[in-house]
């Protein structure tokens, strides 16, 4: 390919007749990739106008898992998820707890963050000293882009000024968005105190030097825009003949497992990634920023200074406690979850969620998550479950009939499935016949 200047110029289907050009198989290309976009013009024009260059759709399967108890309600939860047994994994889970009082979840915080960063070369006493007395009045000044949020129930709720470095500071803003996630409010609200700060500060100290705006962002880290969830029971009722094991046996091992999450860093990431393959897919579901969730969530299980994992266990009284701190900012109006039409069929899945129940549901399904892979992990291995469910996958990739797929999982039902020996199998059925 070359150089080519006017792309995004160019209608869609110009821009697939441009990269067809350099493609062995053009015509099969092109009709492959408009086999995917919407048969109706309007809602493929809304898909289109999310992101630039747009040339087709690109489809991840879209799940339900049922059977989530969480706070006595019971949901059924959209997932958009393509890794093999995600979804029946945290099914699972959610049927298991379901029967000893379900998941409890509570929004702890909502506060969201922004900053305004700066470079001050003069006395910065006397910058403190010009923001202690002017902060009511830049927060005045800005007041007229509150006021829609202030209708319902949030709005800037404070700005403190901190010194970042040599020569560095910030305005650093806190937020109540309600149901917005409110990217675009709290970016513009900072935009406009960033103007305000460099007009006011000139104002009133002639003579001195001028602050200069850096940049004015929101933060995707919200350690105070928390959830917790947990589940519980006492520990023999977390008895089943499946374990392959004592119940006090495998409670040892499944502590032991999350206490090597909590000092090897190999075993943490594994272990959040995990967590995140049930958030994000109720995030990617709900339309919501699924990058900006596993950024946060990342930097939240570092805050100690050590990289760990993100779910405790307490055991006391003869109680088994399982539970999930992780911040969430999320949100149910605005943005995606308005203008993508399976976002919006997500919602009323789950009943028009608030923001803060839609954290509780990702938290939740995120723990569930969690618990389903430990179990796997300290009992029959994670690769049984998950192989059975890739099968399907290695079935379709080797063109099998459904006769041929019905053969081979009877074959395999209580064999280790790997690719070569389904393929062989699979050959040797086609030999037979």
């Amino acid at each position: 390919m070359q150089v080519v200047s006017g792309f995004s110029k160019k209608s869609k289907t110009e821009k697939l007749d441009y990269l067809s050009q350099f493609l062995d198989s053009p015509e099969k290309v092109k009709a492959r990739l408009q086999s995917f976009w919407h048969q109706n013009l309007d809602e493929q024009k809304v898909f289109d106008d999310f992101s630039e260059n747009t040339l087709t759709n690109y489809y991840f399967p879209y799940g339900i898992m049922p059977n989530l108890l969480l706070n006595n309600k019971t949901y059924f939860v959209p997932m958009v998820i393509e890794e093999s047994s995600v979804v029946a994994a945290a099914a699972n889970a959610a049927s298991f707890w379901a029967k000893r009082g379900g998941v409890k979840s509570e929004v702890v915080a909502s506060t969201k963050v922004g900053q305004v960063h700066f470079s001050w070369e003069g006395d910065k006493e006397k910058l403190f000293s010009f923001f202690k007395n002017n902060k009511a009045e830049l927060k005045n000044n800005i007041s007229p882009l509150l006021q829609s949020m202030k209708k319902r129930g949030g709005g800037l709720l404070d700005i403190d000024l901190k010194e970042t470095g040599p020569n560095l500071f910030q305005l650093f803003c806190t937020f109540e968005t309600c149901d917005a996630m409110g990217a675009n409010f709290i970016n513009t609200v900072l935009e406009a105190l960033g103007r305000e700060l460099v007009l006011s500060h000139a104002k009133l100290s002639e003579g001195e030097k001028t602050i200069e705006i850096i940049m004015a962002i929101l933060s995707n880290y919200t350690p105070e825009c928390l959830v917790r969830s947990y589940v519980e029971c006492p520990i023999q009722d977390l008895e089943d003949g499946k374990l392959g094991m004592s119940v006090d046996q495998f409670v040892k091992k499944f502590n032991q497992a999350l206490k090597i999450s909590h000092m090897d860093i190999y075993r943490a990431t594994t272990h959040n990634k995990g967590i995140f393959n049930g958030i994000d897919a109720v995030v990617l579901a709900t339309g919501n920023d699924f990058r900006a969730i596993e950024a946060c969530g990342h930097a939240f299980a570092s805050r100690k200074g050590q990289y760990r994992g993100l779910s405790e266990l307490t055991l006391k009284e003869g109680k088994f406690k399982f539970f999930l701190d992780v911040p969430l900012a999320l949100g149910t109006v605005g943005g995606l979850t308005s203008l993508h039409p399976l976002a919006k069929t997500s919602l009323e899945i789950l009943n028009n969620p608030s923001a803060k129940e839609l954290m509780m549901i990702a938290s939740a399904v995120g723990l569930l998550q969690n618990f389903a892979a430990l179990k796997s992990l300290v009992t029959c291995g994670i690769q049984r479950g998950h192989m059975k469910m890739h099968l399907l996958n290695i079935l379709n990739h080797l063109g099998a009939t459904e006769l041929e797929q019905e053969q081979v999982r009877d074959n395999f039902n209580d064999k280790v499935i790997s690719f070569k020996e389904v393929r062989d199998f699979l050959m040797g059925l086609r030999t037979i016949h």
